[in-house]
């Protein structure tokens, strides 16, 4: 029997480099042994952009240009579009019952994203029940695999314990998923932050033109300790060289420039000017699909509706064994 996966982002804006060492690279290699649905977050999107929902729809798009600009294909992924199947919102109501406010509270990932967000007038619900909304996602496609980033662990946990809580009340109807972390489990800032985050504008987009990965790359945070580019400098915590061990494949020369900044006979100016050259080398090719995909939004359109239409397939077959297995599967004859 063949394995799935479900994986997804909200579309607050396009995709990132975080985005792809997190969890697109494990996607598009992934595609072809498993059963594969990416789920655009819009639901989860409005916890943010109620009051401008209008947003969504382009950003939808977006997402979708950069899913088939970094090589998912359309023929083996299907992209759904989660306002779409409303059986995620009755699985979702069924879950909170599951769940403890206590629980929710302690959420790491969620009380971090709420720091970032800086709620001025409190906290929606909806937020702080983004935990059991992507337990729902996940397994009403009952996803045997999820590809993430590292700061996702704590949901994907979260929706394990559901699926146990579940099966053991009810009947083993839900499969209970396990976590993929990225080749890279978290890409720093481009500001030296922890984490690329839309919010803080410290993001390289998949889409980005040449001009503008330069202009990112060249001020980019280094190591603040490093006045002169003849003072020795530090290469670990530095995100110029953490993007390089990524994203450069010349091995020779990430080494050689490593020992040459530790010396001090580099500076920033030429370890940066070599990101770039790097991520341009690997971001071209993206952005010329991107570009031809975009020329061509109908098709995009189908491509999404299709996706949609054979997840919410899926979600209603699983919503049935479910609300049998509650036994409120009600026949009133």
């Amino acid at each position: 029997m063949i394995k799935r996966i479900l994986t997804g982002d909200r579309p607050t804006g396009p995709l990132h480099l975080g985005h792809y060492v997190g969890s697109l690279q494990n996607r598009v290699r992934l595609q072809h042994e498993y059963d594969t649905y990416v789920l655009i977050a819009d639901v989860q999107a409005l916890t943010d952009n109620f009051e401008h929902p209008e947003k969504l729809g382009d950003n939808i798009f977006q997402v979708a240009l950069d899913y088939l600009a970094v090589g998912l294909d359309p023929e083996k992924v299907k992209i759904v579009v989660q306002s779409m199947v409303p059986e995620l919102a009755e699985l979702t109501i069924y879950f909170m019952n599951l769940v403890t406010v206590a629980t929710l509270e302690r959420n790491p990932t969620v009380k971090e994203e709420i720091k970032q967000r800086n709620f001025v007038k409190g906290v929606p619900v909806g937020f702080w029940s983004y935990p059991i909304s992507q337990a729902a996602d996940i397994t009403i496609f009952k996803a045997d695999l999820v590809p993430v980033g590292e700061d996702q662990l704590p949901m994907i946990e979260q929706a394990r314990e559901i699926v146990r809580r579940f099966n053991r009340l009810y009947d083993k109807v839900l499969v209970e998923p396990r976590a993929m972390l990225g080749a890279v489990a978290r890409l720093p800032g481009t500001d030296g932050g922890a984490k690329m985050s839309k919010s803080l504008g410290n993001c390289i987009y998949l889409g980005d033109s040449a001009e503008q990965v330069r202009k990112r790359v060249m001020s980019m945070f280094t190591d603040p300790t490093r006045i002169h580019p003849t003072d020795p400098g530090h290469v670990e915590g530095n995100p110029v060289f953490t993007y390089h061990d990524v994203f450069n494949p010349n091995k020779d020369e990430v080494e050689e420039l490593k020992e040459r900044y530790r010396k001090g006979t580099v500076g920033d100016v030429e370890v940066k000017q070599k990101l770039f050259a790097a991520l341009d080398a690997f971001l071209a090719p993206i952005r010329e699909r991107r570009a031809e995909f975009a020329a061509k939004p109908k098709h995009v359109h189908e491509i999404i509706m299709e996706g949609t239409r054979k997840g919410r397939a899926l979600a209603h077959q699983t919503m049935a064994e479910a609300r049998t297995a509650m036994k409120i599967a009600y026949k009133f004859e």
